[in-house]
């Protein structure tokens, strides 16, 4: 399975690292700020410059992501084609290995042969594929480390060692050190399995709990803490791992509602906002988007409240305006919006099912897909910001087809029987043997007859 997933994206990433290294654009290619803080570090001038001129220290992205493409540069030279060829190459890697999680949690929360449809349902997975072997950006790192921890979290309560939940939370620090998005899910999957720890021992004392949810606690910030630490050192903000939040937000609420990703609001995109930017310094810039963030939240509400429902819809089906300027900017949206929708409405027929059948294995993965998004239906709901979830969008995809599949056979086998029934009464010469002409319609196809 991992075998297949990595080839299909190798020869993806052979089509595609050739145009990576592009002067031009800045080589803006190379992942924007990422490649842009990564050239920083290899030139030994720190975490900083996530722009193309230098601009001094920042904590506008993660680390972890950066400082991993800052390696590749030193060793593969800095915006190189071996260094295109690397990056893209370990991108699909981390993608291919997320099939071993999503094949375990899927084991743990369904059975081995619906884990089996998952991992490779993964494995050739369109967005996986792209988002891995074409971009130069954290997903499919984030993914893997973000589907693993969930693995874990559904099964901790089988085996409570301290060891185990001071790696979950060790873990999920550094996954939050590659998109500090995830944060949103580290309260529903620490406190799952302690839910399900207590339903299962019933403790009288809380104590062996509580002790468990601290050693994750302390895991989460024993990597969290030194970031923290230089970032208050050297930006005087006080923030676990970005500083950006509420530039997004501004970003993203305007008063202009063209698109969902405005480039005119973009300092790289922007000469007018960069020089904002160079002038002011990233806090002060951050801290006056703040104020006009603020400003346009408290006088313009109801246009809020309809952009996060664009926002939402976009999110799910790929759809924002068939405005005709905006389709010449996103000529893919139609496809797009059909795979989109059909993923989605496969994804709530998997949940409302599995939901019925089984609550508590389908709980943590409909917290995962109610929770993770919100962060991004006030700010900027790109495909891009859905690969951590994916994982589970997919497995819900899956029971979603499953269960499909099961009640389209359930009611052809049922109409086969009445069919089948009425025919032997007929042969047998019953008096009261219905026709078999009553069921089907005027056109002559059958009609869904359900027996009571």
């Amino acid at each position: 399975m991992v075998a297949a997933a990595l080839a299909i994206r190798l020869v993806v990433v052979a089509f595609l690292f050739r145009e990576l290294p592009d002067p031009a654009g800045h080589y803006e290619r190379f992942g924007n700020e990422v490649g842009w803080i990564a050239r920083s570090i290899a030139l030994h001038r720190g975490f900083s410059s996530p722009f193309f001129p230098i601009t001094g220290p920042t904590a506008l992205l993660p680390p972890v992501y950066p400082y991993l493409l800052a390696l590749i540069f030193k060793i593969f030279g800095i915006y190189t084609v071996k260094s295109a060829l690397t990056i893209l190459s370990l991108n699909s890697l981390f993608s291919a290995l997320t099939c071993i999680p999503i094949y375990l949690a899927a084991r743990v929360s369904l059975n081995a042969r619906a884990a089996l449809f998952a991992g490779w349902a993964w494995a050739i997975y369109p967005f996986a594929i792209y988002f891995s072997a074409g971009r130069v950006w954290e997903f499919s790192l984030t993914s893997l480390l973000l589907t693993t921890c969930f693995w874990l979290a559904l099964t901790l309560h089988l085996r409570p060692r301290p060891a185990r939940w001071l790696a979950f939370g060790l873990l999920y620090g550094l996954a939050g050190l590659s998109n500090p998005a995830v944060f949103s899910l580290f309260p529903v999957l620490l406190l799952l399995p302690l839910w399900r720890l207590y339903r299962a021992a019933r403790p009288r004392f809380l104590a062996p709990l509580l002790r468990s949810g601290l050693f994750a606690a302390l895991g989460l910030c024993a990597v969290l803490t030194p970031w923290t630490i230089r970032n208050y050192r050297t930006l005087h903000v006080l923030c676990p791992v970005r500083d950006c939040f509420w530039y997004e937000f501004w970003s993203a609420n305007n008063g202009d509602t063209s698109n969902p990703t405005l480039a005119w609001t973009h300092p790289a995109s922007n000469p007018d906002e960069m020089q904002l930017y160079q002038t002011q310094g990233e806090t002060a810039y951050i801290a006056a988007k703040r104020v006009v963030a603020i400003d346009f939240f408290s006088h313009h509400r109801a246009l809020f409240a309809s952009l996060t429902a664009r926002r939402i819809v976009y999110y799910w089906t790929g759809f924002w305006s068939f405005d005709p300027a905006f389709v010449r900017q996103e000529p893919f949206q139609l496809p797009n919006i059909f795979f989109c929708t059909s993923l989605t409405l496969l994804m709530l027929f998997g949940a409302l099912n599995w939901g019925r059948r089984d609550p508590a294995a389908a709980l943590a993965y409909l917290l995962a897909i109610a929770v993770f998004p919100i962060a991004y239906y006030v700010s900027h709901p790109l495909m891009d910001y859905r690969q951590p979830i994916e994982p589970e969008i997919l497995i819900l995809v899956v029971v979603g087809l499953r269960a499909l599949k099961a009640a389209l056979k359930s009611k052809f086998e049922a109409a086969s029987e009445i069919r089948s029934s009425a025919q032997m009464a007929a042969q047998l010469g019953h008096p009261f043997a219905p026709s078999t002409t009553a069921f089907a319609d005027s056109s002559g196809t059958e009609m869904g007859i359900h027996p009571s």
